[in-house]
């Protein structure tokens, strides 16, 4: 019991901490975005560094489903395009603090071929300038300019034949000699990567259809996009520029940013009729922005979209408060409005009866009911003096402005009642176990906070070393097991548990988003603070929070390796490869055409013992391992080459829990199939 109820617990945690981080992807999200992909924000991450703990990594990637074939005129940056990454460190002025702006230049090398690379040289070649503002975007400085964009990975003989090609020892080489050192001292990289994010898309938007299992499919498995990656330091962020050995706790507000993205372009395009060129002129205007991805893509209706991404995250969004407070999410997630129609989200269920009193189902009084006792509330978050009442409960139909709204739009204090169920002793107002500390935008200018979907980061909390036995890619989640089940973490101090550097404190690049957020919305950060679900008596662990614990969007990692150190993402993936073509490590490198035929598993689920069965179409170096649900090796069964054929292996868990596992087939590097194991009891 013990045991489930780490797992019910920390996965619970997750939410209430910092931001949602939410489905951190954002391909395609908006109508009239999609129609202009090199403008697209897709993704945003923000983390601590692993390889250098006294800076900060802040990715931005752009344009959306890049095929790796998709020549002749493959992807790139553009040109008339502001990409910019706006930070927020101080609540005490208004908007950014920091801007970083790209603007990248094309250059025709040879207009007498339709290769895109040829003899040495390319079209389009792609370089960019970097300007930084520290005044909020009032003056702008030059810190980097003529760096180098690498060309897309064509394939070996546009790449590495020094005949016909560019003659490079690898493609990493080209990504290594693009990384460059802003004359701030910031590191750098532009260029194409293999697009890190992974979910199940195909199933998401059909009306919530997610699959689990082999039947799942990452709708970005082997797609590109183009990254901007800035590795910044620490000092340089925190807004009195001071390092983190400065910080009077690891949840020191002092050390919160927000992070958002944008893309804005000039605001008239003139077309020639005689072949020239388009020319551009008229302000500049926002097209694209992220902050926390899921929202425009799922929380904003497709109507407000557009309107969304024209957006100035600090000026307009109070004005989608109803999307937060309300979302439409959680109609799926209830049986009295269309919950029996979205079976791919049937164990989601939001709390109707909470502790016998609360009920969280969109328009449904919520909290509240508390409003009516301030005294009881004194102290805490949710007091109309000395708190944010008057936003986190402001009326009797706006349930979820205590949790999905500030974790979106405000960030979460380290108060009452936003700290983890440890040490509270059953009373939800009490102080709990610190464990997040993201709230930045209470601004005195304006006397109330600063709605703003930004992606939050307190940069004071230390790193998870990606070696440690306890890294996990779910997080905050892991880190809760441990808080929770741990006798060391058993009190209200605060303490550093490893992987509160994970989801939703900031965003990791292999910390799985998409099953937590799905669980924020049917309730996990309520859990999270003692807001138990329904079936709740005296244990916490219920079979309502176990099947919102259990439910999983199937896709739980990304479809190859992250790289240890800048610039982190992977190279993108080759529009071409052959049988003669090995890659930087010697291996065969798999481009489109994986060697994995198929893996399949009998009996499944299993008792004892269960077959694995696999092809492989070419011969490679593979790794066959088995992992339990939360990531973690449970045993490797072969790590070696092998030529094609058909091959079968066996792998014995009558010693091992029942619950779910995975067996991961990898090669050359790339995970190539995921297959889910149910261990049954004995």
């Amino acid at each position: 019991m013990k045991n489930i109820f780490s797992k019910a617990v920390a996965i619970l945690i997750i939410f209430l901490l910092p931001q949602i981080k939410a489905k951190a992807s954002s391909h395609r999200e908006a109508p009239l975005i999609a129609f202009d992909p090199i403008a697209d924000n897709t993704d945003l991450y923000a983390f601590r560094s692993p390889c250098d703990t006294n800076k900060i990594v802040l990715i931005a990637n752009y344009i959306p489903f890049e095929h790796p074939a998709g020549g002749p005129n493959y992807y790139t940056f553009g040109e008339n395009i502001r990409y910019e990454i706006h930070i927020k460190n101080n609540a005490s002025t208004a908007g950014d603090n920091i801007i970083y702006r790209f603007t990248f230049q094309h250059m025709n090398e040879d207009p007498s071929t339709f290769f895109n690379i040829r003899l040495g040289q390319q079209n389009i070649k792609t370089t960019y300038t970097c300007e930084r503002s520290m005044d909020g975007g009032a003056t702008f400085t030059t810190i980097a300019s003529n760096g180098i964009v690498p060309p897309p990975n064509i394939g070996p003989r546009s790449i590495q034949n020094a005949t016909v090609g560019l003659g490079a020892a690898s493609y990493g080489s080209l990504m290594q000699q693009a990384v460059m050192t802003a004359t701030t001292g910031e590191q750098l990289f532009c260029g194409p990567v293999d697009d890190p994010f992974f979910v199940d898309l195909g199933g998401a938007f059909d009306v919530g259809g997610f699959r689990t299992g082999a039947q799942a499919r990452d709708g970005l498995a082997k797609f590109n996009c183009h990254s901007i990656v800035i590795e910044v330091p620490i000092t340089t962020l925190q807004k009195n520029n001071q390092s983190t050995s400065q910080a009077s706790s690891i949840l020191d507000g002092n050390f919160v940013i927000g992070v958002w993205a944008s893309a804005s372009r000039p605001q008239i395009t003139t077309l020639s009729a005689n072949g020239d060129e388009p020319t551009y002129s008229g302000n500049w205007v926002q097209v694209s922005r992220l902050g926390m991805p899921l929202t425009n893509e799922v929380v904003i209706p497709i109507g407000m979209k557009d309107l969304w991404n024209r957006s100035n995250p600090y000026t307009a969004d109070g004005n989608f408060l109803q999307y937060f407070e309300n979302p439409e999410l959680g109609l799926y997630m209830d049986d009295s409005q269309f919950g029996s129609a979205v079976p791919g989200l049937d164990s989601l269920r939001i709390q109707t009866n909470s502790l016998g009193a609360y009920d969280f189902r969109n328009t449904h009084e919520g909290l509240y009911p508390l409003k009516a006792n301030q005294l009881a509330l004194t102290g805490t978050a949710l007091a109309d003096i000395g708190g944010y009442g008057t936003y986190l409960l402001p009326d009797n139909s706006s349930p979820r402005s205590v949790d999905i709204m500030p974790i979106f739009l405000m960030g979460v204090p380290n108060l009452a009642p936003y700290q983890l169920a440890t040490g509270k002793g059953g009373n939800v107002l009490a102080n709990g176990k610190p464990f997040i500390n993201n709230f930045l935008l209470y601004s005195p200018i304006i006397g109330t906070p600063e709605f703003a979907d930004l992606l939050r980061l307190n940069m004071a909390v230390p790193v998870t070393p990606r070696n440690d036995p306890n890294f996990s890619s779910l997080g905050i989640v892991k880190a809760a097991v441990i808080g929770l089940t741990d006798p060391a973490y058993n009190n209200t101090n605060i303490e550093f548990i490893p992987n509160m550097d994970g989801f939703p404190n900031g965003r990791r690049l292999e910390d799985d988003v998409t099953t937590i957020e799905l669980q924020a919305v049917s309730g996990v950060a309520l859990a999270a603070i003692g807001l138990w679900y329904d079936d709740f008596t005296t244990n916490p662990v219920t079979p309502d929070l176990l099947h919102v614990l259990d439910f999983n969007a199937g896709i739980t990692h990304n479809d190859t390796t992250f790289q240890q150190c800048f610039p982190y993402l992977q190279q993108p993936w080759p529009g071409f490869t052959g049988n003669e073509y090995t890659g930087p490590t010697g291996v065969q490198e798999l481009g489109l055409s994986a060697p994995i035929a198929a893996m399949s598993a009998y009996p499944n689920p299993f008792v004892n013992d269960v077959t694995l069965k696999y092809r492989l179409a070419a011969k490679t170096h593979i790794v066959l391992q088995i992992t339990d649900l939360n990531g973690r090796l449970v045993q490797v069964i072969a790590d070696e080459q092998k030529e094609a054929g058909e091959y079968t292996a066996h792998w014995n868990g009558s010693n091992l829990a029942s619950g779910i596992y995975f067996a991961r087939l990898s090669a050359g590097g790339r995970t190539i199939q995921s297959v889910k194991l149910v261990k049954a009891n004995n």
